[in-house]
């Protein structure tokens, strides 16, 4: 099956680029409320499920034991710039747990801000873990690791407590198996699983409302999108697509990017969950869907549509800053 086209892009009124993929959109119940393309085909969410695989760290109580904050829970489910102030709340949560940078096993990188970037190399210091987009998800992993009595190292492998334990959360939540040893290695390298769109989005309709989960995982479930509507900086960071949509809806929306073109969501007011995956994998596309579909199925005010209209039809321009071209959601 091939999926449609769901965005062009145009330069000089004509269409340039075209991106195809699939996205459902689907109710608490497993109802597809809305669809295109192949929805059962498994694809890799990435970072797209941070906020599942932070929920062991509130549902075991390790996210309490350390006294962790709505900053602190907002960036364990974060795909951050690695500006100061993210760097500064993951070093915050390990140190609750009595650990240091050294215990991270995400990696460094620079940051992805492009400001944050430059100041750091202004003062001739070398990025850590904490820059690490995914420093806040590990450094959750950290702490889960320490408050339920665990050794922390080697928390990344599939077989360590604090991985198997995100594992169940994902199967418990999307409704979806996931084979032993099916596992991909994530960018950050924990393992990622592929799962179909239209267990992602049950997933996440599920995180809106609670609908089908325990009381305690409803509940953990609850408190995390409460932390990211309270703090949406923490989760992306600035002019990101994430922070600026869940500035604007607050908590009528929680969005998250994840690499190669996903994209997911959970709109509690009407119990709905969103997954999407641009087959290319670019992100520009993924956006583009999901600003178009957030437009579709919410009832938006002044404000909040005029933030929305403009990512669901984003302006390209030069180094000059002409225009040369735009992208749209494709006819149908």
């Amino acid at each position: 099956m091939l999926d449609p086209v769901l965005v062009e892009v145009t330069r000089g009124g004509r269409v340039e680029s075209r991106h195809a993929g699939a996205f459902a959109v689907v109710d608490a119940e497993g109802g597809v409320v809305l669809s295109a393309g192949d929805i059962e085909r498994p694809i890799f969410p990435r970072s797209a499920v941070k906020v599942i695989q932070a929920l062991p760290l509130v549902e075991s109580g390790a996210a309490d034991r350390f006294g962790l904050d709505d900053e602190a829970l907002a960036l364990a489910c974060a795909s951050h710039g690695g500006e100061p102030r993210h760097a500064a709340v993951a070093a915050r949560m390990l140190a609750a747990a009595g650990q240091g940078v050294a215990q991270l096993e995400c990696g460094a990188h620079w940051p992805s801000h492009a400001g944050a970037a430059r100041a750091l190399a202004c003062t001739g210091a070398e990025p850590s873990a904490l820059h690490n987009n995914c420093s806040g998800k590990h450094a959750g992993f950290v702490c889960l690791a320490c408050g339920t009595d665990t050794a922390p190292a080697g928390y990344i492998q599939p077989g360590h407590a604090v991985q198997r334990q995100v594992k169940a959360a994902l199967e418990g939540v999307t409704g979806f198996r996931l084979e032993e040893g099916s596992h991909g290695i994530d960018g950050c390298s924990i393992p990622t699983y592929a799962i179909p769109l239209r267990a992602l989005a049950l997933g996440f309709a599920r995180i809106g409302t609670g609908h089908g989960l325990e009381p305690v995982r409803a509940a953990a479930a609850a408190r995390l999108r409460a932390a990211v509507a309270a703090h949406p900086f923490m989760v992306a960071g600035s002019e990101r697509f994430d922070t600026r949509v869940m500035e604007a809806l607050g908590a009528r929306a929680f969005v998250k990017v994840g690499a190669e073109g996903v994209f997911c969501a959970a709109l509690p007011e009407l119990g709905l969950g969103v997954a999407l995956k641009c087959d290319d994998g670019a992100s520009r596309a993924a956006e583009v869907v999901m600003a178009g579909l957030l437009r579709r199925l919410l009832s938006l005010g002044e404000a909040e549509e005029a933030v929305l209209a403009p990512l669901a039809a984003p302006v390209l321009r030069n180094w000059n800053g002409l225009e040369v071209g735009r992208m749209r959601l494709a006819e149908g």
